[in-house]
């Protein structure tokens, strides 16, 4: 009891700013999940447009974990004011387009590199603002800004384009860079005690095992495998079953994660990060097990649900357990090396287990997913070290 009542409140002043100004970044960027559309005039091919969307995503994931170590440095608000500036920057090119040539990719490239560098430094300023002994609450309620804005934002762009065309979806999200811009300028550098550019020693992987250190490499990487096996393939599978609706699968998880994370991101905070991320992982695997046993749409609703609440649970868990092995002066490099494995297996699993699908059908790849999560994290918990938060 004298501990819940020594715990400061989450939601303060600054943590507010900051979070809205990561929401209103990621609308920046979540309005464009439509911009393939845009393309159709052209008459453009599948892999020019596959091409052009996909550019952004690589040089994101490339630059994220560079940032990562000179927003440790640097400074997490000069990281991400620069980041934002470049986008607002290139922004206003888009207006340019009037093909699906080179000018097209340039401008992915650019506003991929801007994402990463200000998403990364942006995260980090959030997590920095709550206190410490909500890290892992803090995390799950930034995923919860991000899963609104994914939701919202495509919601909003299609609004725009049928009205008033590409060009305003353009400008809105300049509108949206701009806005976010000004929420992390008022927002505070928190001072931290190393600012060292000699990167320190993650203190929980000190003496232990090359296999431990492959556990913890390559939980992210699968749960991002996973996690791409669902979304990416979810919308076939229904069809193929056949179910014409799959929306309410997505609002169902979307809804869940958010509830989840909101109520209950806290649990690895109060109880270990271990002992949340297992059973989180076991709630996973049960649901991708149930997706492969889906045979009509209110089935298909419950596995939205269930998967959504374990989405909620372990990506605060897990992604805390990265910044408790790393410490808290490499904060930056946890999160953004986290956010990089986690990404390398969405790629790697949309491609992996479609390959699998062709051969088996969806619902063996399913069960095959689930099984290979399951093995992992099972390795995971046997040999992955216990940091201890308090002590980093």
């Amino acid at each position: 009891m004298e501990r819940s009542q020594n715990i400061k409140s989450i939601w303060n002043k600054d943590f507010l700013i900051a979070l809205l100004g990561y929401f209103f970044l990621f609308m920046s960027i979540t309005l464009f999940f439509i911009f393939p559309l845009f393309f159709k005039q052209f008459n453009a091919p599948k892999s020019r447009i596959g091409l052009i969307m996909g550019v952004h995503s690589l040089l994101s994931i490339f630059v994220r974990p560079i940032i990562g170590r000179l927003v440790d440095i640097k400074g997490r608000r000069k990281i991400s004011l620069a980041g934002i500036a470049f986008l607002i920057l290139v922004l206003p090119a888009y207006h340019l387009i009037n093909d699906a040539g080179f000018l097209p990719i340039l401008l992915r490239a650019l506003t991929g590199i801007g994402w990463g560098v200000s998403m990364t430094a942006t995260i980090t300023i959030c997590s920095d603002l709550a206190p410490v002994e909500r890290l892992a609450h803090s995390m799950g309620i930034i995923g919860v800004a991000g899963l609104l804005s994914g939701a919202l934002g495509p919601a909003l762009a299609e609004e725009l384009v049928n009205i008033f065309g590409f060009g305003a979806l353009f400008n809105t999200s300049f509108v949206f860079l701009i806005l976010a811009f000004v929420c992390i300028f008022l927002t505070k550098e928190v001072i931290r005690i190393n600012n060292s550019p000699r990167l320190a020693k993650p203190k929980s992987l000190i003496n232990v095992s090359i296999m431990a250190v492959l556990a913890i490499s390559f939980l992210p990487v699968i749960h991002g495998a996973v996690r791409g096996a669902v979304v990416y393939f979810i919308a076939l599978f229904a069809k193929s079953i056949p179910l014409e609706r799959v929306g309410p699968f997505f609002i169902a998880f979307s809804g869940a994660a958010i509830l989840t994370r909101l109520w209950m991101g806290d649990l690895s905070d109060r109880y270990g990060r271990k002992r949340v991320i297992f059973p989180s992982v076991c709630i996973i695997v049960f649901n991708i097990f149930l997706i492969s046993q889906v045979r009509h749409f209110w089935m298909l609703v419950l596995t939205g649900f269930i998967g959504g609440f374990g989405q909620g649970l372990i990506f605060p868990a897990l992604s805390t357990y990265m910044i408790d092995i790393f410490g808290k002066d490499n904060k930056g490099l946890a999160i953004s090396l986290y956010l990089t494995l986690f990404d390398v297996g969405m790629g790697f699993g949309s491609y992996f287990f479609g390959w699998i699908s062709d051969f088996c059908g969806y619902r063996k790849m399913y069960l095959l997913a689930g099984a290979i999560f399951l093995l992992v994290s099972l390795i995971f918990t046997w040999k992955a070290p216990s940091p201890h938060p308090e002590k980093q």
